[in-house]
């Protein structure tokens, strides 16, 4: 984008957005024939695709051609499977070559991908995948083995499909489960075609957290391509000759949209790095594999600020060009971190799983104001509201909103219509966080308006940990809050009250964070918890978040007059 206004002056999606896409034959739209098998009909199929790094170190190169071939492939397995159009198929698996084949022969074959966090535990899998009625999973041995016990309570599953990858865990398949690697190699893509999905074909479902009830799923439609394609240009300047390094996993909205379909739709090479976080891992990519841009998360910048300038100055990092972060809001110091490390400031932008695509960025050619979430994508319209959803002026604080209609825009929360028209107030989409804006333009976050955590980028209900919490028997009741932190921006916090013939104890609160943590996830998990003789709540029963978290962080405890009396 080279000057941002012009470019925002009456641009219109379907003029000048989706007549970039190529499109099916009889005028469908998918997204996986938008990201791969396009780019082999204008003859760039020799052209790398993917460079996968395993977490040893192993590596594996995949031309356009050969992602076209194997997603053919996979769709074809869909088919002998009997996929039927917007079935629901989870992906439960590390960051693997397979996982990414799998994920676009799915789309190819007209279903619907439910991508999950490998790092989650039994129960966030079983709330979601018997929430959307998953008919079929895939995964490897380890994760298939840390959620087995709740796989008989997905009464929808029909099939369970098994990627042991090089044979690295040596068990041999469970009964009535599927391997991979036969599958493909015995399926027959000679004659498969791309299902003929219209832009409004679901193709997509991950959760998002709320601060009541358990995670939502949000779904969107083959349509969002073009949003995630134009803002892989517009906000991460992506170009087809680029090196693109994505840190984030499938599992969350950011490791699809632009882990896969902004950089496969700009026909750049993607970067897939199946390891976790480390400065030097992370460096050392750039450097062997000359990325060019990098789409993070403010949490490892900051991580990456407290490893110092050590192993900065170590490697030749030269070829990057644009750095992104996105997840939660990047502090100005790490902005002014980066002019210093990387002589360029890292571009903080704004989204949600809900809106599907970027919204709002700092842009290549613009001044980065430190941290500012940027000004909003073309096509964009977005305010800043009071309290009866009116407009307010630049310089106060309110609820941050989108004007519906953009391409990437969640079309439902699966079976939460109730939920789903809360979220429109006067012709307007209520984002759920607050924000200003400035005289020129820009936006700048101030905090979420609901109980949501946002720790690591991480959007974590609170209601989810609490019912994990008082599935131990030792816990009566449990309040969760999130508690300011340098590095993850919040933490989860929670408070408990023991049910009779318990005490608490340091061994009590260590068994407690060891059970939340086997059944959600150590990124959803507390990483502390207090004990309450009595737990604040209103005289309707309704735990009292934001005292516990007043309380806490020494702040004034406002209005408490519905408290309940002790």
């Amino acid at each position: 984008m080279v000057d941002y206004d012009s470019a925002r002056d009456g641009f219109d999606w379907y003029r000048d957005g989706f007549s970039q896409l190529d499109w099916l034959p009889g005028g469908g739209l998918n997204n996986a024939y938008e990201a791969i098998d396009r780019h082999v009909a204008h003859g760039h199929g020799d052209k790398l695709a993917m460079i996968w790094v395993g977490k040893n170190g192993e590596e594996e190169r995949y031309t356009y051609s050969d992602m076209k071939e194997q997603s053919d492939r996979f769709g074809a397995v869909d088919e002998w499977l009997g996929i039927e159009r917007a079935d629901k198929v989870f992906i439960f698996m590390d960051r693997l070559p397979e996982l990414y084949i799998a994920a676009l022969g799915v789309l190819k074959a007209g279903g619907v991908i439910g991508p999950l966090f490998s790092a989650f535990g039994p129960d966030p899998v079983l709330d979601r995948m018997v929430d959307a009625g998953a008919r079929f999973l895939i995964t490897t041995p380890e994760l298939r083995n840390k959620i087995a016990e709740i796989l008989p309570k997905v009464e929808t599953l029909e099939k369970v499909i098994i990627a042991d990858k090089d044979g690295r865990s040596g068990e041999p398949l469970a009964e009535g489960d599927l391997d991979y690697y036969t599958l493909m190699s015995e399926a027959d893509s000679s004659g498969f075609q791309i299902a003929d999905t219209s832009q409004y074909d679901y193709s997509i479902m991950h959760y998002t957290s709320g601060s009541t009830g358990k995670p939502k799923g949000v779904l969107h439609r083959h349509q969002a391509v073009v949003q995630q394609y134009m803002t892989g240009k517009w906000c991460l300047d992506l170009n087809f000759d680029d090196m693109f390094f994505c840190t984030a996993d499938p599992g969350w909205v950011t490791g699809t949209s632009y882990g896969m379909m902004a950089p496969w739709t700009n026909g750049v090479t993607n970067l897939i790095y199946e390891g976790g976080f480390g400065a030097n891992a992370y460096y050392d990519l750039i450097d062997k594999y000359k990325v060019t841009v990098w789409y993070t998360a403010p949490t490892a910048v900051r991580l990456l600020m407290r490893a110092g300038s050590g192993p900065v100055e170590s490697h030749d990092l030269s070829s990057l060009r644009f750095i992104a972060s996105v997840g939660e809001p990047l502090n100005p110091e790490a902005v002014v971190w980066g002019n210093e490390q990387f002589n360029m400031a890292i571009h903080d932008n704004w989204w949600q799983t809900e809106t599907g695509a970027i919204m709002c960025s700092n842009y290549a050619s613009m001044e980065v104001r430190a941290g500012s979430m940027g000004r909003p994508v073309p096509g964009i319209e977005m305010a800043v509201l009071d309290e009866d959803y009116n407009p307010m002026p630049p310089g106060q604080a309110g609820i941050l909103a989108v004007r519906p209609g953009w391409p990437a825009m969640m079309h439902a929360y699966w079976r939460q219509d109730e939920m789903y028209a809360s979220r429109f107030k006067k012709g307007w989409y209520i984002t759920g966080d607050q924000a200003s804006l400035d005289e020129d333009g820009y936006f700048w976050f101030q905090g979420r308006a609901d109980d949501v955590i946002n720790t690591a980028g991480h959007l974590v209900g609170p209601f989810e940990v609490e019912s994990a919490l008082i599935e131990h028997a030792a816990v009566a009741e449990a309040g969760v809050i999130g508690k300011p932190d340098p590095i993850a921006m919040e933490v989860v916090k929670a408070f408990v009250t023991l049910n009779p013939d318990y005490e608490w104890s340091t061994d009590l609160r260590r068994e407690l964070m060891q059970f939340t943590g086997e059944r959600l996830s150590p990124a959803i998990a507390p990483r502390e918890i207090d004990v309450l003789d009595v737990m604040p709540k209103t005289r309707s029963g309704k735990i009292m978040r934001r005292l516990l978290k007043a309380r806490e962080l020494g702040l004034p405890e406002g209005d408490i007059s519905t408290l309940e009396d002790d």
